[in-house]
């Protein structure tokens, strides 16, 4: 309960209070910042996916802002030869404003990628913009196949459905390609699952479609009882290493992690930075309350 407590209160602190929790959870607020630690991380055998930190904007002037930063983004970190590709929010460049203008801005990043031979990741944001979401990946892939993903959420009723409905533009050449993770908005329980149980099994099932299926899989969870299921399937089905690859957050879990490249799996870690830093912590804090013990431990005990 006070772990709650003090999750639901964080949003009111002084934002150097919270900087406190995120910086453990975010790889700094500039470039230069998350260029050193996506190096860090490549030098452990480990990819990263860069994310901008910001969404929901106000106006389209914004939209173009974001998306001229991560063109700027997309130069520096193929200059600097990390490995890695790139995740974004469809909210970041203008989806509920204008659906059209955020699908020219993607478009746009998608393609400065593509030039480098390399890929984007649509992120799977709240329910209103699922449909939305769905329909730019199809509008993307039909241009560049190979270059963009998306990310299906395991609680929300609706994903399998997603995933079925989406294999029509699924080949071996160009195979859909999607990060599942469990979801962290939260939704009614008229559409998203809620039980801890219901979510694992939800996406445990999820899980062993694509893969059967030939789709190309982020695994992306932090919970040890889906990656033991996930070694199971890929077992079962045989899966090629290059085929999947588990993802994680940065800052979460290292020790299981570690683990799992140990294991000689491929692990790619969400590396997010930017000014805009405040709100993403606060929604993590909320999704795992348990951090706030953390919080008071750096407060109290390391000054």
């Amino acid at each position: 309960m006070i772990n709650k407590l003090i999750a639901n209160m964080l949003p009111f602190f002084p934002k150097k209070l919270v900087w406190v929790f995120s910086k453990r959870y975010i790889a700094g607020q500039n470039l230069d910042d998350a260029i050193k630690v996506s190096k860090q991380l490549n030098s452990k055998k480990m990819m990263i996916t860069v994310d901008l930190l910001g969404e929901f904007i106000e106006d389209l002037n914004q939209a173009t802002e974001n998306k001229e930063e991560y063109l700027r983004i997309i130069d520096r970190f193929e200059s600097e030869k990390i490995d890695g590709n790139y995740s974004l929010k469809p909210t970041s460049f203008g989806l509920l404003i204008d659906k059209n203008v955020c699908y020219e801005n993607i478009k746009e990043i998608v393609a400065k990628a593509a030039s480098y031979n390399n890929f984007v990741r649509i992120d799977m944001e709240d329910s209103p913009c699922v449909d939305l979401e769905i329909e730019l990946y199809r509008k993307l892939k039909a241009e560049f196949p190979k270059n963009v993903g998306l990310v299906f959420q395991a609680y929300m009723r609706r994903t399998m459905k997603d995933i079925e409905d989406l294999m029509d533009i699924h080949s071996e050449e160009a195979p859909n390609n999607f990060r599942l993770c469990k979801g962290i908005y939260v939704e009614p329980k008229e559409i998203a699952f809620k039980n801890y149980e219901e979510i694992n099994e939800n996406y445990i099932k999820i899980l062993d479609y694509l893969l059967k299926n030939k789709i190309y899989v982020g695994i992306a969870t932090h919970d040890k009882p889906l990656v033991n299921a996930a070694y199971r399937l890929i077992e079962k089905y045989n899966v090629p290493k290059n085929m999947y690859e588990f993802q994680m957050l940065y800052g979460v879990t290292p020790e299981l992690r570690q683990s799992i490249v140990d294991k000689g799996h491929r692990m790619r870690v969400y590396v997010p930075f930017g000014q805009d830093w405040f709100g993403y912590s606060t929604r993590r804090l909320k999704e795992n309350p348990k951090i706030a013990s953390q919080i008071i431990k750096a407060l109290f005990f390391r000054g």
